[in-house]
């Protein structure tokens, strides 16, 4: 009996202690701290990120009109050319030849075209002495029409022999960089449909152009003549600065996406940059300097009910605490503000009270909100709220923001000036604000701000 009697008290010490670190532990839980951050000045910029390659500002592509064996190479990779320097030299055996043999049928003509030019000279005077008929001179101005055309004809095959022939002297049609070479000498080089590129030239390395794709969601905010930066993966410490010259109008469709392709100017005068090279493009469409910005986690910050609940039934001090960037705020259930100069205050709440004030419309409603005497711009920036403690209470400001980077945005219109601090998220609470949200206190939470503000 005194082993079970025993074993039954252990029992009950064992049940009673986690029933008072359950209880100790709820009551830790509805701690809610809240973090905040301050309002200043400084520069906005909107960028939009793309990718694209880097490009000579003209190419050209030098290939042959005829066929033939290449007899010699005048130029190289890397090699300095003007216009009109000589390239390459195709064998012009075959061509010579067959200059030769339109050279003979032009002879061959000639001859012919006298001949005809006799006859025809004869008949017409044998027709003025009544000797021929005029079918007679009807046949030999025949003839004689049809050796000029010959001769003509003749002539013309001529030319495109000597063409041929000067095709088989490659020069460069501009001036530049022979930044590739596809032949060799001795290799056998067959025009047929389309001409086979045998150097390509690059006009001037100094100037270059970065052809990048710009997806259709960010295609509306790109401009011409918007500055550009830029990085390549040879030089990963330097940034590369361009200009936004083109937008084509020539959608890109890959895998039901939609891109499109922008031009932009670079200046390369020590020629660091090579092309091919692949550029990660930043696009800036939006800039705004020594201007009023609110931090992005003040704007995502919503308080859930339960954060309401609590700070609504507080009298709270007239004061505003003033809170430090990185500064903290707790709210206790054991204690009202120290001062009104603190960086922290805490309450107690009446769970009754609450919900009654709640009711009648607590710190959370809407009506709340104390908006400046001048009325906010139309048709500028997005609508949008802040959060701040004021006497005790939560209070929601309306601000109306412009253009934002990735932790700021311009605040165009509000009461809020530089300095005033905002919550940017909070953390405990979790047990009575699930109870209060119908939630599994387990599940995580979302709307509280907790780490790094609350939901949009």
């Amino acid at each position: 009996m005194k082993k079970k009697l025993i074993w039954w008290l252990v029992i009950v010490v064992v049940v009673v202690a986690a029933g008072g670190y359950y209880w100790i532990q709820r009551g830790r839980s509805q701690e809610i701290t809240y973090r905040f951050e301050k309002i200043d000045r400084g520069d906005l910029a909107v960028t939009i990120s793309a990718t694209g390659t880097l490009n000579a500002v003209t190419t050209v592509q030098v290939g042959t009109q005829v066929s033939g064996t290449i007899a010699k190479l005048y130029a190289d990779f890397n090699s300095v050319v003007t216009e009109g320097q000589l390239l390459a030299q195709l064998d012009p055996t075959f061509l010579e030849a067959s200059v030769n043999v339109q050279r003979a049928n032009v002879d061959r003509a000639k001859a012919q075209l006298q001949e005809s030019q006799r006859n025809f000279d004869r008949t017409k005077e044998l027709l003025a002495k009544s000797m021929v008929s005029q079918v007679d001179m009807d046949a030999a101005t025949t003839d004689l029409q049809s050796a000029q055309a010959s001769l003509r004809q003749v002539q013309a095959s001529l030319d495109q022999a000597e063409v041929n022939l000067k095709y088989a002297t490659i020069k460069a049609p501009i001036s530049g960089v022979v930044i590739s070479r596809n032949v060799d000498v001795g290799q056998t080089v067959a025009a047929s449909f389309s001409a086979p590129t045998l150097f390509t030239i690059a006009n001037d390395l100094r100037q270059m152009q970065v052809q990048a794709s710009v997806d259709e969601a960010d295609v509306g905010q790109v401009k011409v003549g918007q500055s550009v930066t830029f990085r390549v993966d040879a030089y990963p410490d330097d940034e590369f600065q361009g200009t936004l010259r083109q937008v084509r109008l020539a959608p890109v469709i890959s895998q039901n996406v939609v891109t499109y392709n922008v031009i932009i100017d670079v200046d390369n005068p020590g020629q660091k940059l090579m092309p091919g090279m692949t550029a990660t493009v930043s696009i800036e469409v939006a800039h705004r300097e020594n201007t009023l910005r609110v931090p992005l986690l003040a704007l995502r910050f919503t308080p859930s009910d339960s954060a309401a609940l609590r700070v609504s039934g507080t009298a709270g001090t007239s004061d505003r605490p003033r809170q430090q960037q990185g500064d903290s705020m707790r709210m206790r259930g054991d204690r009202r503000p120290h001062d009104s100069a603190g960086a922290a205050g805490q309450w107690r709440r009446d769970s009754t009270s609450q919900d009654r004030q709640t009711r009648e419309g607590g710190a959370y409603a809407a009506e709340r909100e104390v908006l400046p005497a001048e009325n906010p711009p139309q048709g500028e920036g997005t609508r949008a709220r802040v959060w701040t403690i004021e006497n005790g209470k939560l209070r929601p400001i309306r601000v109306v923001r412009g253009i934002q980077d990735t932790r700021y945005a311009e605040v165009i219109w509000s009461e809020l000036k530089e300095g005033d601090s905002l919550i940017v998220g909070s953390s405990g609470g979790t047990t009575q604000q699930n109870q209060v949200q119908g939630q599994n206190p387990f599940m995580p939470r979302m709307g509280t701000g907790g780490g790094g503000g609350g939901r949009h």
